[in-house]
């Protein structure tokens, strides 16, 4: 029989549930629940129902009360659904008992965001980042997978049954694993240094994107670098980390970075697993915040990303200066005029897809990298191209004289470059 091509697989059929916890205003929000229905979505499958269930008090054992429970049985049994995606993390006995009340696959929402990593990373450390995150994920779960096995209890009474010590097995061969990949991450963590050892030494200033995710960071580093970088409209449309060069307005270049987008609750597990890649963040000389401004949520997308950088210890005076890009103004014309007078000093208004305000972020990136540096006038033998190419890669030429045994040259640049060549 033939394999199913993915356009014939059959797709799950499932529901998603949002808890509105009493007291608890984020999960009231409605833009969360559109957000979870979003990522369902981007798990390849046919959502049915999204059912919003108010929560007074959370069961330990279910999270829901009994009632809830059934009348979401009732629900699973009318669509036929195959999977739930609860938004809001589970304990291992909640998504086992909630299986049993419902007969149905049972995703919290950190299982949920590891899947749609896990389908989207492509590059080895993008792949050992999600196992990593997927393994330290699962390690507290594994009772799940081994319930058909009873607990029997042997003559001397300390001794575990079939499943128990199936269990244990399994949690030290995810143990083993996860020393594994931890250090073939750590291998990753220490050429990422070396790398970015390098490029301090040639003195390329490196420039993070950072932003909520679906914001258009990645559709702005095409546009600003000429890359090809896989940009969808579509939640975490981009996992692995791209650096590419760009050249500013003048003649400088700087190294400019792709990271992965950010969401609420993001899983402490990703966080930890994914800093070899944020690292690129930590280290950069400048960070440019991208906001979907064509979002009623943008404000309240701001402060995930704020807070989250915060948990990466970029706060405080030790944090790199930072520049917000407003961007997707053509899907916001009637906030446009409104931006506009709001831009100031480290803020542009963009809109990735129709180039609009890129020319105005280009400058804008063009006078901070040339902050600080003073005019200098030089007088080089002709001879000495050496010096004078290095003028040209770490400064602005603003005027060049040729006499008949010297090179004149007017020279904007950092005291740290002028002090090689001077």
């Amino acid at each position: 029989m033939p394999e199913l091509t993915s356009t014939e697989r059959v797709r799950d059929r499932v529901l998603s549930v949002h808890p509105l916890i009493d007291g608890r205003g984020e999960y009231a929000s409605l833009s969360r629940q559109e957000e979870f229905d979003r990522l369902v979505l981007s798990s390849d499958c046919d959502l049915y129902e999204s059912i919003p269930v108010p929560i007074r008090r959370m069961t330990a054992a279910t999270l829901f009360g009994s009632g809830q429970v059934e009348m979401i049985a009732g629900q699973v049994k009318i669509h036929e659904a195959d999977v739930v995606f609860v938004d809001h993390q589970l304990s291992p006995v909640q998504q086992r008992n909630l299986e049993k009340g419902w007969d149905a696959k049972v995703v919290d929402r950190t299982g949920l965001i590891l899947e749609i990593f896990a389908s989207r990373a492509r590059t080895r450390e993008g792949v050992m980042q999600v196992e990593l995150a997927s393994l330290n994920y699962q390690i507290s779960r594994l009772v799940r997978s081994w319930t058909h096995l009873e607990r029997q209890r042997g003559g001397f009474g300390f001794m575990g049954g079939p499943g128990e010590r199936q269990i244990e097995l399994d949690r030290r061969m995810i143990r083993e694993r996860i020393k594994s990949v931890e250090k073939d991450l750590a291998h990753v963590r220490r050429m990422r240094a070396t790398q970015r050892s390098g490029r301090q030494r040639s003195e390329i200033l490196t420039i993070a994107l950072v932003g909520y995710t679906n914001a258009g960071k990645s559709t702005l580093f095409n546009h600003l670098t000429s890359a090809e970088v896989y940009a969808a409209d579509q939640l975490f449309a981009t996992l692995d980390p791209t650096l590419r060069l760009l050249d500013l307005p003048g003649g400088n270049r700087v190294m400019l970075s792709d990271t992965v987008g950010f969401v609420q609750d993001l899983p402490h597990e990703l966080v930890d697993a994914f800093r070899a890649t944020l690292e690129e963040v930590i280290e950069a000389d400048l960070i440019l915040h991208v906001r979907d401004a064509s979002d009623p949520e943008s404000a309240n997308q701001k402060q995930v990303v704020e807070d989250t950088l915060a948990e990466l210890g970029l706060d405080g005076d030790d944090a790199p200066p930072m520049i917000e890009v407003l961007n997707k103004v053509d899907l916001a014309p009637q906030t446009r005029s409104t931006i506009t007078e709001e831009i100031a000093g480290s803020k542009v208004a963009t809109s990735a897809l129709t180039g609009e305000g890129v020319d105005a972020l280009l400058e804008l990136l063009s006078n901070w990298f040339e902050k600080g540096m003073q005019e200098y006038t030089l007088h080089l033998p002709l001879s000495d191209g050496k010096r004078a190419a290095y003028c040209h890669a770490h400064g602005r030429v603003l005027e060049q004289q040729v006499t008949d045994d010297q090179l004149i040259l007017t020279v904007r640049m950092s005291a740290k470059h002028a002090s090689k060549v001077l």
